[in-house]
């Protein structure tokens, strides 16, 4: 399934009204099945759906890490995964799941008001980069998607590691460009606490703890965090950066990892 189709619109240039041939992105309802069951819906892009699936699944906990999958397939809108799975966290999921403040309705069953019930480990890692490096990769990975080019309505997310690996990602659903881009990476090889992610929405609760979740030690955005983001943050010794424009940023939790 290609993620753009054709609409023909009516576009009003100056004084001028005429019909024109858009671009626009594809949203579908993808289901993803676990061992048989439906355990989650979303409203994505049909494209990288396979790495949308094993980043999903690890940033919620439903998996420890790539290896307890045994097999994924995709038909369509619907993703069939088999796997080794947390039982105590999937139960959660289908009994606690939060409405998250994404785009579209995603829920989650791993964010919590307090950060201490988070199931997740603190972040050990003395990784840093520095300001001209944010700098450069902010804007390579701006010029680097084709789907924002094209329709001007996805989010989009690179996880980098160095210039030779790194990992784009875009998605009408800010949370699942996060989950695309690591789950890409995963495919190479790599871990969260290989590298870094840059993503171009503001960083809510639900993607920092995506972040967590996948141990990555920076997570960087052209806007703000939310206050809950930011304590989750802090407690998860993530470093945290927000208003990444040129070289000046915000940096809200744990500075020691950028470098001036």
């Amino acid at each position: 399934m290609e993620p753009i189709y054709n609409f023909k619109i009516t576009k009003i240039k100056g004084n001028k009204k005429f019909e024109f041939d858009d671009t626009l992105i594809r949203e579908i309802r993808a289901d993803i099945y676990l061992n048989g069951k439906r355990k989650i819906s979303m409203m994505v892009t049909p494209v990288d759906m396979d790495a949308l699936a094993m980043g999903y699944l690890i940033s919620e906990g439903l998996i420890e890490k790539l290896e307890d999958i045994q097999k994924i397939k995709i038909d369509e809108t619907k993703i069939y995964v088999d796997a080794k799975i947390n039982n105590k966290q999937t139960q959660k999921l289908s009994e606690e799941a939060i409405i998250v403040s994404g785009c579209g309705k995603s829920i989650t069953a791993n964010v919590d008001i307090n950060p201490k019930k988070i199931n997740a480990a603190k972040i050990n890692s003395k990784k840093t980069v520095s300001v001209k490096e944010i700098s450069t990769q902010m804007q390579n990975f701006y010029n680097s998607c084709p789907l924002y080019e094209k329709t001007g309505c996805v989010h989009t997310a690179r996880f980098f590691v160095d210039e030779n690996n790194f990992f784009d990602a875009e998605d009408i659903a800010q949370h699942a460009t996060v989950d695309k881009a690591i789950g890409k990476a995963l495919l190479k090889g790599f871990s969260g606490k290989d590298g870094i992610m840059l993503v171009s929405g503001r960083l809510s609760s639900e993607m920092i703890v995506k972040a967590v979740m996948h141990k990555i030690p920076i997570l960087i955005s052209r806007t703000a965090t939310t206050c809950l983001g930011a304590k989750i943050a802090d407690f998860f010794n993530l470093t945290l950066v927000g208003f990444a424009r040129g070289d000046k940023m915000n940096i809200y939790t744990h500075p020691e990892r950028i470098i001036v």
